[in-house]
């Protein structure tokens, strides 16, 4: 049985999805100890029991030490089913973090994988839905993912409620070498939920005056609902780099739209490829795809690193990084 220990470089919860989705592809049984140990609560918070709750399901795993704050668990699968599932995370666990674990097993799935899945679609310390639909799926379609993700509703923190659809079809992956933008097309989504109009219309206006005044157009769409939680966001993007906010109670609309607005800025000045985020979660998807991938960041952050750490854990692949450069080079 493969030991990884969770407390290695970043030591958060993407150890966990990327091992256990790891173990789904390889067969390989995997014990996790030291779970997120440097949190201020280690071990599994409810999104993480989730998680593997939700890979056990769809793998006919056998797992011990599935529990709330548990900081080991073993997880032997048995390879992961198609058809149809209903996963509820509870509250505002996100969605997008629930993807990352399954989507890389999802590629040698037996039959198509049709997902409903409720949580939060637009939480802190998480991608937001719109950067998984718009940046993050259009890069790993690039080198043959076949997925469709659809937001039904959003949701946010505390109460959740989102519900987001996904439809993915096992597939091979293509290794890609990633560039930056040829143009500059900035879109974006800003969103509310239960509040005034104003509120989307701000965030909106205040990301577009920040990239006007550094040269750039965008078109911003707004959206407005009354779901069953109150939140707000935004999501910009730009090919492959994208930069999301969300709003809190207290924290101005304005400044939502330009700290998205910002952080894509800084993204698009850098000349890289892929943003720091993109950099992070491309990692399984270069190492399983046939043939060399390369991208370029801003920087590698420690969550970069960490996973590539995890992922030559489990399979037979070496990266080589040269500054803000990173090429999946060969087999080992």
């Amino acid at each position: 049985m493969l030991e990884i220990d969770g407390s290695h470089g970043e030591g958060g919860g993407q150890i966990l999805r990327t091992a256990v989705a790891l173990a789904t592809l390889t067969g390989k049984s995997v014990k996790i100890k030291n779970i997120r140990a440097s949190r201020s609560k280690p071990g599994l918070a409810p999104q993480h029991l989730e998680a593997v709750r939700c890979m056990s399901s769809l793998t006919d795993a056998e797992v011990s030490g599935l529990a709330l704050r548990s900081t080991e668990i073993t997880f032997a699968p048995r390879g992961i089913k198609g058809g149809e599932h209903e996963i509820d995370i509870g509250t505002a666990g996100s969605i997008p973090l629930l993807l990352e674990c399954i989507m890389p097993a999802a590629t040698r799935a037996e039959d198509v994988l049709s997902l409903n899945i409720r949580g939060g679609t637009d939480v802190r310390w998480a991608p937001s839905i719109d950067y998984v639909r718009y940046v993050f799926l259009p890069a790993i379609a690039k080198m043959g993912y076949n997925a469709e993700i659809e937001v039904v509703r959003r949701g946010y923190y505390p109460r959740g409620g989102g519900l987001v659809r996904a439809v993915i079809h096992p597939s091979g992956l293509k290794g890609v070498e990633f560039t930056p933008p040829e143009e500059i097309t900035i879109k974006g989504i800003s969103h509310s939920s239960r509040l005034p109009e104003h509120v989307a219309l701000r965030q909106a206006a205040s990301a577009k005056q920040i990239l006007s005044d550094a040269g750039y157009d965008a078109s911003i769409s707004i959206e407005t609902n009354n779901y069953e939680s109150t939140g707000s966001g935004i999501t910009l993007w730009c090919d492959n780099i994208g930069g999301c906010a969300i709003g809190e109670r207290g924290k101005p609309a304005e400044e939502v739209g330009r700290e998205a607005a910002e952080f894509l800025l800084g993204e698009l000045n850098s000349g890289a490829s892929v943003d720091v985020h993109l950099a992070d979660q491309l990692i399984p998807y270069m190492a399983l795809a046939k043939g060399e991938s390369g991208i370029t960041a801003r920087e590698f952050t420690v969550h970069t690193k960490t996973n590539i750490w995890v992922v030559e854990q489990f399979l037979d692949v070496e990266f080589d990084a040269h500054e803000n450069e990173l090429v999946k080079i060969a087999k080992r």
